[in-house]
């Protein structure tokens, strides 16, 4: 009797078969079958294994296999988790590793709101709880940075704050400065919604009719039903913060990038009677101590808790900019408490 010749394995079953083969060889402790030289196969070969480990609850097993493997890749798995860190956060979680897990946290924490509903989605109550936790502490951390520096003024040679009425070139310093701060740490106010009646009115008179009722009604209402008059101010996400921070906490030579000599000229020449090439050159020399002042307020923010090695300004070859100053120890590892 013939016996009709099987088809070759489709691609899908040919990964199962794959995965299925790690998970027996690491079982009977032999070293898994996985991508060595590139590393976003490596990944889907370790996400996929580390899938059906989760299957069989062999995590335990498996996690520290699929660890060790991904850490052999150090700069280039460093890039990655930068480029997707929501993706290896789930990962990290799944093997129990502490710094892939760590690294991927710094820079959801950095970024955040930014991928929430996708980790919502992809991991436990308890990672949700750790990184608004974290989230919470560099927030807190912040606000006290931002009342320290829109605190920060000069001083005349007794050692007395500068004000108009004892130095007004150095005062205009301070507020030129403030005024950018507060430029830069607060959100674009959003767009006033159109009041109904208004909307109602627009209708009415493109119709050539009157609606003085509907507009006397609803007179004094937003089109969301909040009372009319200014749209609630929204706190501004961390990672714009994080641009503005690690603006001031750039070095001598990087930090021409605010209150430039182009920009104090022009502020100065708002004002024509102060402005000369003396009063240019001392009220440049007042933003300089400014921004020196700021940049030692700012420095506990400075710091980095990755593994990627970070630039000038705190910026790597992605273009970094946000906050990556979030710490994790032990007991922040939700494997600790599942």
């Amino acid at each position: 009797m013939h016996t009709p010749a099987l088809s070759p394995p489709s691609h899908a079953e040919q990964d199962l078969l794959r995965d299925y083969d790690n998970l027996f060889r690491i079982m009977y402790n032999y070293p898994p079958y996985l991508d060595g030289i590139n590393i976003a196969d490596a990944y889907v070969q370790c996400k996929s294994l580390l899938t059906l480990a989760d299957q069989y609850d062999a995590l335990a097993v498996v996690g520290p296999r699929v660890d060790h493997h991904l850490l052999q890749f150090q700069s280039r798995l460093w890039k990655q988790i930068a480029k997707y860190p929501i993706s290896y956060l789930r990962l990290g979680y799944l093997a129990r590793s502490r710094i892939i897990f760590q690294e991927s946290l710094i820079h959801v924490v950095g970024q955040w709101p930014a991928g929430e509903r996708s980790i919502r989605a992809a991991l436990p109550e308890s990672v949700l709880d750790i990184i608004e936790d974290k989230v919470d502490e560099l927030e807190e951390t912040v606000s006290r940075i931002e009342a320290r520096l829109f605190r920060l003024t000069l001083t005349n040679r007794s050692g007395e704050r500068v004000t108009p009425a004892t130095n007004y070139l150095d005062w205009l310093a301070v507020s030129l400065f403030r005024q950018w701060l507060a430029d830069n740490t607060t959100p674009p106010m959003p767009p006033i919604p159109e009041r109904r009646g208004q909307r109602d009115t627009a209708a009415s008179r493109a119709r050539g009719g009157s609606s003085s009722s509907n507009a006397s009604a609803a007179g004094g209402l937003l089109s969301n039903g909040r009372p009319g008059g200014h749209a609630l101010v929204s706190v501004p996400p961390l990672a714009s913060l994080g641009r503005t921070y690690r603006m001031l906490g750039a070095g001598p030579s990087a930090d021409k990038g605010y209150l430039s000599h182009d920009e104090c000229k022009r502020f100065l020449k708002l004002t024509p009677d102060l402005y000369s090439r003396d009063n240019l050159r001392r009220f440049e020399k007042r933003i300089e101590e400014l921004k020196s002042m700021a940049r030692e307020v700012v420095r506990p923010l400075m710091g980095s808790g990755l593994e990627l090695e970070m630039g000038p300004g705190g910026r790597d070859a992605a273009g970094i900019a946000y906050l990556t100053c979030t710490t994790c120890s032990d007991r922040d590892l939700p494997w600790n408490y599942d």
